[in-house]
């Protein structure tokens, strides 16, 4: 005898749902449950189920309909509480009542009583007795409760989505900041910097687009603007660089190939001799049949290489013959060469106009803010002043450098005599040594110890001034030739030149010197070259000039 409904477990898949259908072939054998005050008699198993109506969305509440008339409401809980802990309990006159729980699954368990005849107490009287119909109720409370968990549910998925979609989403690239002298002065800076070229180019490039280039600016944005056009000739080296260490991985690739086809040739061979009717005859049946298919495998991937060899081949033959027709065309070349000349001309013109007319409205600008800018000349003076002071302290410095250096060469001077005497008595020691052939040895060995630590300390003294002496600023035969070349260039510009000016002339000599180079062995021969600041402003240029006859007579 069931004594109560089974519990069903909350945690169970499945529940809060509409749980899944019975088979309609499996019957559900149910029993009687006694109550306090009722029994329940299950209905007839060959009947067909009860019919219920479609489950709404989020439903908890059932309609009981079939109570007997003499039903209480302490009855309905009674049976009821077993399915659920009941919220609400709402019975009409008309023998039916709406019940409410807690859970959906709770709904589940009380559609289970549907069909069960009730019998109060142990009375048969009509007003006793009646049959349970249990169905899906469709409240308002529940829809809305429903709706509610459905909203948050979305709100959930929209925020699990977004955080999804953030993850995935590339970064916001960083504000671009406004423009300002200072900030100007920073991305010039950056400009002639490779690493931060890029991010100095896109700022630009914004603060252009922005509108920024008025009169006022047009200087300082002019500069920049010159300054990424010399950043092509670097990128043109680079280029060159990598061309060149493509030609090397070909050779390289060439070579590698030439010495592995080799190598297939001496097994291809190993494998022809091993054919020979000499020992061909000595090999079992297996062992023939094994050196056939190495010899086939080999001779295959020996042509495949062969071929891919021949093809490198053929490529720089069509090559070279691209190169062999370029004498036919040297009138055309020269020509273009001569039209290049003029249209570098023309640049270099249209380039200077643009650098006086920035100097014209640099002047323009310095008269109409010279009422209001004695405060800025009086700065100007003061920083003339400060670059004049610092000009006397590296020259006082240089002059203490070579006063320095003619110490060191007299030292060496010194050193050099004293090693000649010390040379010329060891001499004469020598020869008194062989005259005296062996008289008084002992006491020449003791003059001749007393003598080894003055060797020693002139040599030290002789070894120190060799370290501090300079080395040669000049290191090479081409950088002879390029001091030569520059000084004949310089000579002819006597009010100096830029340092790309002057590797744009040394690159149509040799394509291959750079600026850093140049600028590094003019930075080296001071007493040859020098460098000077003109301009004003944001035209401000530096310029190397040549000062190798008034250097003559500093040099010693």
């Amino acid at each position: 005898m069931m004594t109560g409904i089974p519990p069903i477990n909350p945690m169970m898949p499945g529940l809060g749902i509409v749980p899944p259908p019975i088979p309609p072939d499996m019957p559900v054998a149910k029993e009687i449950i006694h109550c306090k005050s009722c029994t329940l008699f299950p209905p007839n198993p060959n009947l067909p189920p009860p019919a219920t109506r479609e489950r709404p969305p989020g439903c908890k509440t059932v309609f009981v309909g079939g109570l007997p008339e003499n039903a209480m409401e302490e009855t309905i809980v009674e049976i009821f509480e077993q399915c659920g802990e009941i919220v609400a309990l709402r019975k009409s006159k008309k023998h039916f009542c709406h019940i409410r729980f807690t859970e959906e699954y709770m709904v589940d368990k009380s559609i289970y009583l549907s069909g069960y005849r009730i019998r109060l107490g142990s009375s048969t009287d009509k007003k006793d007795t009646g049959r349970l119909h249990v169905d899906f109720a469709q409240a308002r409370d529940d829809l809305y409760e429903w709706e509610c968990k459905q909203r948050m549910l979305a709100r959930e998925e929209r925020h699990r989505r977004r955080i999804a979609e953030e993850r995935f989403h590339p970064p916001s690239p960083p504000p671009v900041v406004h423009y300002s002298d200072h900030e100007c002065s920073l991305i010039a800076e950056k400009l002639k910097d490779d690493a931060k070229f890029s991010e100095a180019a896109q700022t630009l490039l914004t603060w252009i687009e922005r509108g920024e280039v008025n009169r006022r600016s047009a200087n300082n944005f002019y500069s920049m603007i010159q300054s990424v056009n010399s950043h092509i000739r670097r990128l043109m080296n680079e280029k060159a660089a990598h061309e060149k260490d493509m030609e090397e991985a070909k050779e390289k690739f060439k070579f590698a190939l030439s010495g592995i086809l080799a190598q297939f040739e001496q097994i291809v061979a190993v494998y022809h001799s091993a054919s020979k009717q000499k020992a061909w005859d000595h090999f079992t049946k297996a062992q023939r049949k094994n050196i056939s298919v190495w010899c086939k495998q080999a001779e295959e991937i020996r042509n495949i290489h062969n071929d891919e060899l021949m093809g490198i081949r053929r490529e720089e033959e069509m090559e070279m013959s691209d190169d062999d027709t370029e004498p036919s065309e040297t009138k055309e070349t020269e020509e273009s060469a001569l039209v290049s000349q003029t249209e570098a001309l023309k640049e270099e013109n249209d380039s200077l106009r643009c650098q006086l007319d920035a100097y014209r409205n640099e002047v323009e600008l310095l008269k109409q803010e010279q009422g209001k800018g004695r405060d800025d000349d009086l700065t100007k003076d003061q920083q003339l002043k400060l670059l004049q002071q610092a000009l006397q302290g590296m020259q006082q410095h240089l002059l203490k450098l070579q006063d320095e250096c003619e110490r060191r060469d007299a030292e060496l001077e010194k050193a050099k005599e004293e090693k000649l005497q010390l040379d010329t008595l060891i001499e004469s020691l020598k020869e008194k040594q062989e005259l005296t052939a062996g008289k008084d040895f002992s006491d020449h060995q003791d003059h001749v110890s007393k003598l080894s630590p003055i060797c020693s300390v002139s040599q030290e003294k002789e070894s120190m001034l060799e370290r501090g002496l300079p080395s040669s600023p000049i290191k090479s035969e081409r950088e002879a030739l390029l001091v030569g070349i520059i000084s004949a260039f310089l000579h002819v510009h006597p009010f100096g030149a830029s340092i790309e000016y002057i590797c744009s002339y040394l690159q149509r000599l040799d394509s291959k010197i750079c600026a850093s180079e140049v600028e590094a062995l003019m930075t080296r021969l001071q007493h040859t070259f020098k460098q000077e600041m003109s301009g004003v402003g944001a035209s401000l240029e530096k310029r190397w000039k040549f000062c190798g006859f008034e250097g003559l007579k500093m040099t010693t």
